[in-house]
């Protein structure tokens, strides 16, 4: 199987990577191949049979063209600097061009130790890799840029963790797996001139305008920092919590990577947090920005020297660039909020903030549903308020206020405007559970694919999916924990 693999990091970054082969497998199945995306990558797997594909996707049989390698990075980890991780249990074996010519990683995830492994066993088991697919395409389908799985294969033996469960490998594109701590990693070495070539060839992949710039790493550092503020706006406006924004985890491309202790969001609570190793609240729902602009911090510290030979007028820059950071979420996030409400282009922003800072707060005093409440906000909008005021029984009285201020500012088209921003299906917590349950303990994918395909269309209001948009019961929220899978 020849997947026309090209090489551009392991040919012109040949000091950031061990070459590393995938351990064999027992027993392949596979248990998810993602069809679409093969296609877009112009991958000839349509005759492949699922055996021949979990071979292949299990790393039993390397495709043809393929140089696996385990990348290296440092990282800052709950706010401490970890000076080495890397890839320890995962390996690039090359990248592609889709049909636009786009470069896109192909990485396995589960594969087997690497030099970067440490103590760990370099194994992932079936329920985490599955979470990734369903995590990943439903971002997809909402519009969030995002690494996606393209196959799942269950190996046919365990890993163990808090017990023995079902291992798996997963094979994840992504548009490079360049991250902040790749970069951490040679500045705290003082290996300059290794961060001199990483961020010439993270420009020449991600930025090719700014080739030729005399600037060209301020710029690249302010391309970064917009694509961060871009994608964080877009998680809050979904109730996503990524649960582990580590300088690791935050991806140069501006896309959602690394689906651990991930989760939506029900009851509206800026504090809300579900991963079990998150015990202060770093990366609490609220906190994201913050820390997002934290990690770019990170991020410029190792740029200083390239941007400026005067190291004081390199802060300089740099700290422009990360105070310019709220401003540039903030006009995304407004500018996603304005559409969430569907509110008229004219409206001034003062009074459109206004508008969502009460909507806001009418959610968190009585606890309503994140996802439902904007959902049946575009009902109201299409003139049957009756489903929302559902979620507020307990209080409509200062709804109703609020209703009343906020029509004033509605186009006709607003609830269509509406509907196509607010989703009514998300990967409910619970429901997310259930099929990985299900195909971890009872190797029943059934849940797993019917949840997938619900997640494929989050803004069909089907009757046939509405336990898909049901939250879960507050009792089940408020003790719901997630987990890194490692």
């Amino acid at each position: 199987m020849n997947f026309l693999f090209d090489h551009s990091f392991a040919r012109e970054l040949p000091e950031f990577y061990v070459p590393c082969q995938p351990e064999r497998v027992p027993a392949p199945r596979l248990l998810f191949f993602n069809h679409d995306l093969a296609q877009e990558l112009q991958l000839a797997v349509d005759s492949t049979k699922p055996q021949q594909l979990a071979e292949v996707f299990s790393g039993n049989q390397v495709p043809h063209g393929a140089k696996p390698i385990a990348q290296v990075y440092a990282g800052h980890q709950f706010g401490h600097f970890s000076p080495q991780l890397g890839d320890g249990r995962a390996l690039l074996l090359g990248e592609v061009l889709n049909r636009q010519g786009q470069r896109y990683d192909i990485a396995f995830k589960g594969s087997g130790r690497t030099p970067y492994s440490r103590r760990g066993d370099g194994k992932a088991a079936v329920g985490p890799m599955l979470r990734e697919v369903l995590m990943g395409e439903a971002m997809h389908a909402l519009g969030v840029p995002t690494t996606r799985a393209l196959a799942v294969v269950a190996t046919g033996e365990s890993v163990y963790r808090e017990r023995a469960l079902p291992g798996a490998v997963l094979t994840r594109v992504a548009a490079s797996h360049l991250r902040v701590g790749t970069f951490e990693y040679f500045a705290a070495r003082g290996e300059f001139d290794r961060v001199r070539q990483l961020a010439d060839y993270a420009i020449a992949r991600h930025d090719a305008a700014l080739v030729a710039e005399p600037d060209r790493y301020l710029k690249f550092f302010s391309a970064v920092a917009q694509r961060q503020a871009r994608l964080v706006a877009q998680w809050m406006q979904l109730g996503f919590i990524h649960g582990v924004m580590n300088t690791d985890n935050i991806s140069i491309a501006g896309e959602t990577i690394d689906y651990g202790p991930c989760a939506f969001m029900e009851a509206y609570d800026p504090g809300t947090v579900f991963s079990s190793i998150d015990h202060q609240g770093r990366y609490a729902y609220g906190n994201q920005p913050l820390i997002a602009r934290w990690n770019l911090a990170r991020f410029g510290e190792t740029l200083l020297s390239l941007i400026d030979t005067s190291e004081q007028q390199a802060i300089e820059q740099v700290t422009e660039v990360i105070n310019a950071f709220p401003q540039w979420f903030e006009q995304h996030w407004w500018q996603l909020a304005q559409a969430k409400l569907g509110l008229a282009d004219d409206v001034a922003s003062e009074t459109g903030m206004a508008l969502v800072q009460d909507w806001l707060m009418l959610l968190q005093q009585q606890h309503v549903d994140w996802t439902l409440a904007w959902r049946r906000l575009s009902d109201a909008a299409a003139g049957q308020p009756q489903t929302l005021r559902k979620l507020f029984a307990a209080n409509s009285t200062a709804l109703d206020h609020w209703l009343s201020r906020w029509q004033a500012f509605l186009m006709p088209d607003s609830s269509q405007r509406m509907y196509a921003q607010n989703p009514i299906i998300i990967p409910r917590n619970h429901r997310v559970e259930e099929a990985l349950i299900a195909a971890s303990d009872h190797a029943d994918l059934a849940p797993f694919e019917a949840m997938l395909q619900a997640l494929r269309r989050p803004y069909e209001d089907n009757p046939g999916l509405t336990r898909y948009a049901e939250p879960a019961p507050p009792e089940v929220t408020e003790k719901y924990q997630t987990f890194c899978g490692t």
